[in-house]
């Protein structure tokens, strides 16, 4: 009889223990929704300069983007001369691209989404700042590490059945004040792909933000694409022509 009882109390400390655990577990869908607040607030404009590295050549790129709320987003490369007026816009779940050189807009379907923007590693996808990672994926927080005097989550983010998503995972590095640090992307196989990281975090905008990320393909070495944003704005108000197919054709800014 003393064995069992001693036997309860231990299970009974154990679950309490786990309990107690899981009520102090940061959530991972908050984590990842503070992430994306951070990345885009309530609406954001930012100057950035893309450079695209491969092994025998390198070019940079200079773009304007500006975001509102969630599902608003556009781009638009301002130099050097060849590339300049080429821009894409993301409405809703519409997503639009506009060559100045045919002067033509035209509508992406999704399947397209994914693939490389103009000729980098990142995706049109990963460009208008798309917040798929938090409506197509569920979200499992598997561990922490210390960082000097933050810490630092690691999610797997997992496709919902029948979501229109590429990949078969995402894992993702957030700190605890909403600084997203790295993700990784894996194909159907669970293959990593190519894994995107934060070099530099500084303040800008009045806040602490991710101003280096690069892109780095898993199986091809010496390739990589670095975004430095090197001025920003969020929360503040956006013209309501901004967003439109004619502002993307004909720019007012």
């Amino acid at each position: 009889m003393i064995r069992k009882a001693a036997l309860i109390l231990l299970a009974t400390a154990a679950m309490t223990g786990l309990a107690s655990a899981d009520t102090t577990a940061p959530n991972p869908d908050a984590l990842l929704r503070a992430a994306f607040d951070n990345w885009r607030a309530d609406s954001s404009q930012a100057d950035m300069t893309m450079t695209v590295h491969r092994p025998d050549w390198e070019r940079s790129m200079e773009m304007k983007t500006w975001t509102q709320g969630d599902d608003d987003a556009l781009v638009r490369f301002t130099s050097p001369a060849k590339d300049a007026g080429n821009a894409t816009l993301k409405k809703s779940d519409e997503t639009w691209v506009f060559n100045p050189k045919l002067n033509q807009v035209i509508k992406l379907p999704a399947s397209m989404l994914a693939q490389s923007w103009m000729g980098s590693d990142f995706s049109y996808n990963d460009l208008s700042k798309a917040n798929d990672l938090l409506t197509e994926y569920t979200h499992k927080l598997m561990g922490s590490t210390n960082d000097g005097p933050h810490t630092v989550y690691t999610i797997d983010a997992i496709p919902k059945p029948g979501a229109p998503v590429v990949w078969g995972k995402r894992t993702v590095r957030v700190r605890e004040d909403g600084i997203m640090l790295g993700e990784t992307y894996f194909d159907q196989d669970m293959k990593p792909v190519r894994v995107m990281t934060t070099e530099k975090v500084s303040m800008i905008g009045g806040r602490n933000y991710p101003v280096v990320m690069t892109m780095r393909p898993e199986d091809e070495e010496g390739k990589w694409t670095r975004i430095e944003t090197k001025d920003a704005t969020f929360n503040q108000s956006m013209p309501g022509y901004l967003f439109t197919l004619s502002n993307l054709q004909n720019p007012r800014n």
